[in-house]
């Protein structure tokens, strides 16, 4: 087992600088304590600092370990998705992986102009266009998305890895049909966690993959004592 580190990038605060420090000091903080992994997440039109361009601070903190963000490929123009990676990936020391998910929230679409209802087409077809674009096609593309010609400099230096976050097994099945690894949702019980691991790996079989990664998302609140940690939790339990 490998453990790594998704740093939350949710944080309201009066000086929009503070919590970009605090981001930074988490991601020095994990890699002296030696994590596996740095990885961040994805939302739009809500108080969150920007995958892409935070990460990019970050890898100056981490050093040659895996790291990565997640899109929410619904929501973004596959040619902007697939030079954002490449860049991230020439900058990274380390392997890179690119986690991706369908996205959620009626607000979250209608603040991006997408029909929340064509969520696993414009997935499906913004991955296999952001693969061939990170594999050195010149892609044209006339379905969900439309665009003439593109292609994308620099590429990335080493394959880049792609997990998939699901949670209905449909979506588990998309995952091992068309990714490396499977991500899985935070809030799952063991039993639960260990059923949807083994039916992605059978599912994976079936298409005649081998996982690189079953990953599943914990998470943590670090307090500054234990009686101030029990009672964030609390607080927490009673809403």
């Amino acid at each position: 087992m490998r453990v790594g580190i998704s740093l939350t990038s949710a944080h309201r605060t009066r000086d929009p600088r503070e919590a970009a420090r605090f981001m930074i000091e988490r991601a020095a903080a994990a890699q002296r304590a030696g994590l596996d992994s740095l990885f961040l997440g994805d939302h739009h039109a809500t108080p969150y600092y920007q995958n892409t361009p935070m990460l990019g601070r970050l890898l100056a903190e981490w050093g040659d370990r895996p790291a990565g963000c997640l899109f929410l490929l619904p929501l973004w123009h596959p040619v902007l998705v697939a030079e954002h990676v490449a860049t991230l990936a020439a900058i990274a020391q380390g392997p890179f992986v690119m986690q991706c998910g369908l996205g959620y929230g009626q607000e979250q679409f209608d603040a991006m102009g997408v029909d929340i209802r064509q969520r696993p087409s414009r997935f499906e077809e913004s991955l296999d266009i952001v693969r061939r674009l990170l594999g050195g096609e010149t892609v044209t593309a006339t379905g969900r998305f439309t665009f003439t010609r593109a292609s994308i400099a620099p590429l990335p230096p080493e394959a880049v890895e792609v997990w998939i976050g699901a949670s209905a097994r449909p979506a588990i099945d998309r995952a091992a049909r068309l990714a490396d690894g499977f991500l899985a949702a935070p809030g799952l019980s063991l039993d639960e966690a260990r059923a949807q691991a083994e039916f992605y790996v059978s599912r994976a079989k079936a298409h005649g993959k081998t996982p690189a990664a079953v990953a599943i998302r914990r998470d943590v609140y670090v307090g500054e004592s234990g009686a101030e940690a029990t009672a964030v939790l609390d607080e927490a339990i009673a809403k």
